[in-house]
């Protein structure tokens, strides 16, 4: 992607998304942003909406904001709770003592949306922009549960600049990653890149030291990060630590890391905490015109996507797209 890259992997994502049209639902459904987003994606065929929550508190709130809903199915977790979805949220949490604790749980929508992904009754769920984060994930690993072979709840952002794209993580949930950690964040990252961009992953693990320049621990814990990561996964294109400019200009890492598989044409960036990542994707927003689309939830074992409680439509359709290419 090299010209417009914003139109390019938006195309990318709607033809992906027509092809294979996945019922998504929106468990915070109480909310005009979602119904507006949510009729736009069954008119463009993008998705199959489906809001979660409570049947007659959905149509009120549509009717109040005369909002026409019709054609979208609602989704009443009071109305549908099964043995199957108790017995799934039973199995995927050991410490649930009975039905009746399971029952009070999945009459909450993000509940009820999650083990309804889980069983395969729908693709994926997206929520957040009323609940908080916490809640979200906390739900999110309750019902789906995480990944196999991943042990960390992580995020992306895709990172949209005009002329390419890169993901950035993790920005917004696990705030000073141990190894083993930035190691899960970079395999599930590289997992979702190739996946959503049709392109091979260029992994960097970032920190403020380029390949020992620092003996600094900081330094250290990124430098064994990657070569945990290039242990478990030797085929995905990676190397650390990097200096930003090592790992993306190709002229500075021919002179910092003239060794490295890289060459400077990093497309994820691996950052060693929170505080780095998440100033880095603002500063990449705000001053050099990125559009930042995220942040996406990851490494649980469906799609279960977190929305800023400040988002627009066009952000939940953006997400909507994503979760409909993983």
């Amino acid at each position: 992607m090299n010209n417009d890259s914003m139109s390019d992997i938006r195309s990318l994502l709607i033809h992906n998304a027509q092809s294979k049209l996945r019922t998504i639902a929106f468990a915070d459904a109480l909310d005009i942003r979602v119904m507006h987003a949510a009729l736009m994606l069954q008119q463009e065929q993008f998705a199959n909406p489906l809001l979660v929550g409570n049947r007659q508190d959905i149509v009120n709130f549509a009717n109040n904001h005369k909002i026409d809903i019709s054609t979208i199915e609602i989704r009443d977790p009071k109305e549908s709770i099964k043995q199957e979805h108790i017995d799934a949220l039973m199995n995927s949490n050991s410490s649930m003592n009975s039905a009746e604790e399971a029952r009070h749980f999945l009459s909450n929508p993000l509940y009820f949306a999650g083990i309804e992904a889980k069983l395969g009754n729908i693709h994926g769920c997206i929520a957040g922009n009323i609940s908080t984060t916490g809640d979200v994930i906390k739900a999110g690993i309750k019902s789906v549960g995480l990944a196999e072979g991943i042990q960390t709840v992580s995020s992306f952002f895709a990172m949209i600049f005009p002329k390419q794209i890169l993901f950035y993580a993790d920005c917004a949930v696990v705030p000073s990653p141990s190894v083993e950690q930035l190691c899960d964040i970079a395999a599930i990252t590289a997992e979702n890149f190739k996946k959503i961009c049709n392109m091979d992953p260029r992994v960097a693990f970032l920190s403020f030291s380029t390949k020992g320049s620092s003996t600094h621990e900081n330094a250290h814990k990124v430098r064994e990060a990657f070569q945990l990561f290039n242990l478990k996964y030797p085929t995905i294109l990676a190397d650390g630590e990097l200096q930003f400019d090592a790992a993306f200009v190709p002229e500075i890492a021919n002179l910092k890391a003239p060794e490295s598989p890289l060459m400077g044409k990093a497309n994820i960036l691996i950052f060693p905490n929170l505080d780095a990542g998440n100033i880095a994707y603002k500063i990449s927003q705000r001053l050099g015109g990125a559009r930042a689309i995220g942040p996406i939830v990851q490494g649980l074992s469906r799609p279960y996507f977190d929305l800023s409680r400040g988002c627009c439509t066009e952000d939940i359709i953006d997400v909507a797209l994503i979760c409909a290419a993983l």
